[in-house]
C-alpha cells in the first residue's frame, strides 16, 4: 500500500511530501536529497502495525 507522508527539512525548514512503501520493509533507512534545497537528508520511515508511517529525519 503506498501512502503519502511529509516531513521538515532540517536544512531549510520546507516541508516536504513523500510517497512512502511499507511493502519494502517495516524499517527503511536512505539518503534523499531535499527537492527545494538540493541537501541530503537521512530518513528513517517506520511503520506501525496498522500500516501507518512515521519519518525521522537528520541533516546527512
Amino acid at each position: 500500500m503506498d501512502e503519502t507522508s511529509e516531513y521538515v527539512c532540517p536544512h531549510c525548514g520546507e516541508s516536504i511530501q513523500i510517497v512512502v512503501d511499507a511493502s519494502a520493509g517495516s524499517v527503511q533507512d536512505y539518503v534523499e536529497d531535499c527537492p527545494v534545497c538540493c541537501n541530503p537528508n537521512q530518513l528513517r520511515i517506520m511503520f506501525d502495525r496498522e500500516g501507518y508511517a512515521s519519518i525521522q529525519v537528520e541533516p546527512s
